[in-house]
């Protein structure tokens, strides 16, 4: 059994509660995922989001463009560019909406997340947290804060193996190699 015991994002508690793109500093989402080789594209308030695996207003991925509206959750932007940063080349060389990926991957997506939320402006770890409890994402010890400081040494070797992390849990400004 997966030790975090995540499921998936449809499983939705309050969508108003969390925070939105348009409720921050898009040039700071913009700057940190542009370190990853990652665009941002915006799609008009009216449009599906292509490359969105969710739907809705969840971001989307095809190739190197993370695809969003001004109401998809900060959570949900820095998720997909983890999958993007955690996969490797050969998937993500063929990314077309669906990240794939084991649990392990799953895990460690969801430690770098809440890692790179810390570099987003009127964001953070605190933040990152709230929101994705109040979004739906389940842990066994309760809260993403729980999981994240007392149960995801895994997902913390599974970054720190890749280089994605270093020691100091700071990110090492770099794709998954392997």
């Amino acid at each position: 059994m997966n030790k975090t015991d995540l499921q998936s994002s449809q499983q939705t508690v309050h969508h108003g509660s969390v925070l939105r793109l348009h409720d921050i500093d898009t040039i700071s989402v913009s700057t940190l995922l542009s370190r990853y080789g990652l665009i941002l594209t915006m799609v008009p308030a009216d449009s599906e989001i292509p490359g969105s695996y969710w739907g809705d207003e969840e971001a989307g991925l095809i190739a190197d463009e993370l695809l969003v509206r001004a109401d998809t959750p900060v959570h949900s932007i820095l998720h997909e560019a983890c999958h993007y940063i955690c996969m490797d080349e050969d998937r993500r060389d063929g990314l077309d909406t669906n990240a794939g990926g084991d649990y392990d991957e799953e895990n460690a997506v969801c430690y770098l997340q809440i890692l790179l939320a810390d570099h987003i402006k009127q964001f953070g770890r605190l933040r990152m947290f709230e929101d994705m409890d109040r979004w739906g994402y389940t842990f066994r010890l309760g809260s993403a804060q729980a999981w994240f400081e007392r149960d995801a040494e895994d997902a913390l070797n599974w970054l720190l193996q890749r280089n994605l992390i270093n020691q100091q849990l700071k990110p090492c400004w770099s794709l998954r190699k392997d």
